[in-house]
């Protein structure tokens, strides 16, 4: 079984050898929280569309993504319904994200790959509620102004300095992840709009309404005081990683400590 990604038809798509060379590359990354990429197909045919009421035939390209298939579905499914999945497997999936990340950010030996589109319909479950990032690399597929066109779809996730001003880096996905593990802990969904593409106003009710035991155990009366342990360092990941600074984020591998229990710079 698999799920196909479609490509935007005649989207701006490496030709021919170097888009196989890209995919092929894809499909050598092999982590446990990784969505298995196991195919692609690239195809250019002709087609004939309206253009200025006259009849033309066009070259097309259509390119789509085989990735293997995962019955759970993504992760946007689950989250926001705090009687489907309990603390210890929402802190299971927040930890298994963050390891996928940092194989992306710190394990390639070709350097860091950017996700640029990390959010919870881009994870994807397996049937053992582990963790599996999907569409990583996209942004190596398509050309920059598309991936901004395609992320006006993650209000909300998109770090402000990449909204406004274009620059990406890794820090960009840790603003993303800040935002996904601020999502799973609290349950609660990022409700971005138009004038709020970054989803301050959600941050803001975070630091109100997550801050102390009494109001953590209000939400998850049946916690024990490990499990509060790891609500605190969630809510404390989460709201550094969504800084509106981008140099006062963590790394993926202070994140990747703190959740282990490590000492850290935070």
């Amino acid at each position: 079984m698999i799920a196909v990604k479609r490509l935007a038809e005649n989207a701006a798509v490496p030709l021919g050898v170097l888009f196989a060379s890209e995919v092929t590359n894809l499909m050598a990354l092999q982590h446990e929280n990784i969505v298995e990429l196991v195919h692609y197909c690239h195809e250019a045919q002709k087609k004939v569309v309206q253009n200025n009421g006259r009849y033309v035939i066009v070259d097309m390209t259509e390119s789509c993504l085989c990735y293997k298939y995962l019955p759970k579905g993504s992760l946007d499914n689950y989250i926001y319904d705090t009687t489907l999945i309990i603390w210890d497997t929402r802190f299971k999936i927040i930890k298994g994200i963050c390891q996928g990340l940092h194989f992306l950010h710190k394990e390639l030996i070709s350097g860091p790959l950017v996700h640029m589109n990390l959010a919870p319909n881009s994870i994807w479950l397996d049937d053992n509620w582990v963790p599996k990032i999907a569409d990583f690399g996209l942004s190596r597929l398509v050309n920059e102004e598309e991936t901004r066109m395609d992320m006006k779809g993650y209000n909300g996730y998109t770090a402000p300095e990449y909204l406004y001003r274009g620059e990406i880096s890794t820090m960009s996905d840790i603003y993303s992840l800040g935002m996904v593990i601020l999502e799973i802990t609290t349950g609660e969904k990022n409700c971005a709009v138009s004038q709020d593409r970054s989803a301050r106003l959600f941050v803001d009710n975070v630091h109100k309404n997550w801050q102390t035991d009494e109001q953590i155990i209000n939400k998850y009366p049946s916690l024990n005081h490990n499990g509060l342990q790891q609500v605190r360092a969630c809510i404390v990941i989460g709201l550094k990683c969504v800084e509106a600074d981008r140099n006062r984020r963590p790394s993926i591998v202070d994140i990747v400590n703190k959740l282990n229990g490590k000492r850290t710079n935070f």
